[in-house]
């Protein structure tokens, strides 16, 4: 969804609120896509506040289908968005550039809904999604997922450095 913003640069105190349905049924971060299992519209609430700049502010929930970091199993990770920003109209986009502040949903006066909440799910990546606190993972052997059973797999792991001196050991114990 576009929104013109031109009326603002006339309007001092102009106050526009609305809510945008997101379009995307994914989500695209770098080469990875996660479904979008559930999503809130945009609230958004578009204040003019002089001087041709504006207060953009901005919130909504999405859902997202993710792998678990240890086991792979499919985990419903909630992202809440409560956010605000200032944007000079007056700037153009080499200006917003060089103040390291650029505003990418933002095309002259039109800014795009979907951009802006894009780069806001973005940040608000988790780091590592977990399905559970005490997620015990994959079997480094096998693959076998640790929380629905254990293997039957050697899980001894032994230091690669002391390989010379489990050798002198396990030398001793033949004789």
């Amino acid at each position: 969804m576009l929104i013109d913003l031109s009326d603002f640069l006339s309007h001092e105190d102009k106050r526009l609120n609305l809510s945008a349905e997101l379009e995307m049924d994914s989500f695209q971060a770098g080469r990875v896509s996660y479904p979008i299992a559930d999503k809130t519209p945009v609230r958004l609430d578009i204040t003019g506040i002089g001087g041709k700049k504006i207060k953009i502010s901005a919130a909504f929930d999405v859902t997202l289908m993710m792998p678990c970091d240890r086991c792979l199993e499919e985990v419903r990770q909630t992202i809440h968005i409560d956010t605000s920003k200032e944007v000079n109209l007056s700037e153009t986009g080499e200006d917003r550039k060089e103040a390291e502040d650029e505003v990418e949903e933002l095309d002259g006066t039109s800014f795009d809904v979907e951009r802006f909440a894009y780069g806001e799910i973005l940040l608000d990546l988790p780091m590592k999604v977990l399905c559970r606190e005490a997620c015990k993972g994959l079997c480094s052997k096998c693959g076998k997922n640790l929380n629905r059973g254990s293997c039957d797999c050697d899980t001894a792991s032994l230091d690669p450095r002391m390989a010379k001196a489990l050798e002198v050991f396990n030398s001793f114990k033949e004789v």
